[in-house]
């Protein structure tokens, strides 16, 4: 075909999934010329900026169906947006067709039966909302922003999943639209593949509508330990903290972060955006129940700069960062699984650290073990469930001009780290343009082959296959 036929044959065609979605959806459909189109093709990480040829904004799973058999019959380019939270911006494509739930919002909990019901446009701040009016909760992410559904298919750290597990493991069921167009009902006796891929395998499976998650006791207040250390301590405090991890109760999640003091009204103004060591750890549980014992160990590794470990409500927890990681400025993630932290780990991590560059960006150690590694490791397509530790490498920046410095710094970091990984990494904050083929390895390791069968047998015309660039 002509080069001068393409451009209006590929307007032709991106008109004709617009027009047969308007006609089928009750939910809004925007196209290249709608007002609201550049509004609903942002998500939280500025650093992606692509133009989708429409977006089906659904209002339910009735919407869902009808743009799943739309695309089936145009066979565009599909990302599926529930909060538009992922760091590599799977959410939105170039010249396709986006399906978006992020109107979806609706929750029901039961604290009877300690369950509750969550559309995938559910955000996990909305979510605490209502299981809180009832002290339950559902391990949720550590961005208050960020959507349940993107952040529990790739697993879901939290604050206390040494205690209550990764946010997939909290899933008892999900509502899930497949290829075909067909509404699927998965749990471990209906349609177990679905349900076993679903909780860690990522996105490419279908379009999940809808969690029925488990819910436990814990809030409406929970004792936390956050200790701000000079840095010019790093080392003897990273290395204390890696030992305290050791012996560390399943009560308690630890964390460990290099980074710049937050320019936080309870902070002294001129010790903000500083280089810091910054110890944080969740009490999983009661907060008169043994916390402050179970946190002193946290809370005694090396010179204190500010001391902020206190009881606070469970949702301003789950709230505190997200001020902290703002829409619009610019991301870029990479991490490691690591089974320790070694001495030799821990220089090159502060020699990378020290190179950071922006006072946004940050190192992140998390730990794992606890109720992550009760988990039988085939139980989910989580692939990680016996490592120790996750070494994430964000940087953070606001002006464009620092887009390549940024990146390749966090990318060398990564690099420099390799020696010391056990080989995996989190698809969650797996970066934008990195390999297919070798982040599915490091993300699903053993368990890809059988997430390659159940995607070929949902979808074998790959419909929902995500894009070259993304695991």
């Amino acid at each position: 075909m002509p080069a001068e036929q393409s451009a209006p044959s590929t307007a032709a065609a991106e008109q004709a999934i617009a027009d047969e979605l308007r006609s089928a959806l009750q939910g809004e459909v925007i196209d290249r010329a709608h007002p609201g189109y550049d509004e609903a093709r942002t998500v939280w990480n500025g650093l992606i900026d692509r133009h989708p040829a429409v977006v089906a904004r659904c209002s339910g799973t009735a919407d869902v169906v009808e743009a799943v058999r739309i695309a089936r019959e145009h066979r565009p380019v599909v990302s599926i947006r529930g909060g538009g939270h992922q760091v590599a911006g799977s959410a939105v494509c170039d010249d396709g067709l986006v399906i978006d739930l992020s109107r979806m919002k609706g929750v029901h909990v039961d604290p009877a039966a300690r369950t509750a019901r969550a559309q995938a446009g559910v955000t996990w701040g909305e979510l605490d909302r209502e299981t809180q009016l009832h002290a339950l909760a559902t391990p949720g992410g550590e961005i208050s922003a960020t959507g349940i559904a993107g952040l529990t298919l790739g697993g879901g750290f939290g604050f206390v999943m040494r205690t209550l597990g990764l946010s997939c493991d909290s899933v008892r069921s999900l509502e899930i639209v497949t290829a075909d167009g067909t509404v699927r009902t998965a749990d471990r006796e209906k349609e177990p593949d679905l349900y076993w891929a679903a909780r860690g395998g990522g996105r490419g499976i279908g379009v999940v509508t809808s969690f029925e998650f488990g819910l436990r006791p814990l809030g409406p207040e929970v004792a936390a330990a956050v200790v701000l250390h000079p840095y010019e301590h790093a080392e003897a405090v990273v290395r204390a903290w890696r030992d305290a991890t050791y012996t560390a109760p399943d009560t308690v999640t630890p964390e460990l972060l290099l980074w710049s003091v937050p320019a936080d009204p309870a902070i002294p103004r001129e010790l903000h955006r500083s280089p810091c060591v910054i110890v944080g750890a969740v009490y999983g549980g009661p907060p008169d129940d043994g916390a402050a014992e179970a946190l002193a160990p946290q809370r005694a590794l090396g010179p204190v700069l500010m001391d902020l470990s206190g009881t606070v409500p469970y949702v301003v927890l789950q709230s505190a960062n997200t001020w902290r990681f703002p829409d619009g400025e610019r991301y870029f993630m990479k991490s490691h699984f690591m089974d320790e932290l070694n001495d030799e780990a821990i220089r090159t991590l502060l020699d990378w650290d020290s190179r950071r560059p922006t006072p946004e960006s940050l190192v992140v150690v998390r730990t794992l073990g606890g109720a992550v590694a009760r988990v039988a490791p085939d139980d989910s397509a989580f692939a990680h469930r016996h490592a120790r530790f996750n070494v994430s490498i964000d940087a953070g920046w606001r002006d464009p001009a620092m887009d390549e410095a940024a990146i390749e710094w966090a990318r060398s970091a990564w690099d420099a780290m390799k020696r010391f990984s056990s080989g995996g990494t989190y698809v969650n904050f797996a970066g934008l343009g990195e390999d297919a083929s070798e982040l599915r390895g490091a993300v699903f390791g053993s368990h890809e082959e059988r997430l390659g069968r159940i995607r070929a047998a949902y979808d074998p015309e790959g419909l929902f296959a995500p894009a070259a660039r993304m695991p």
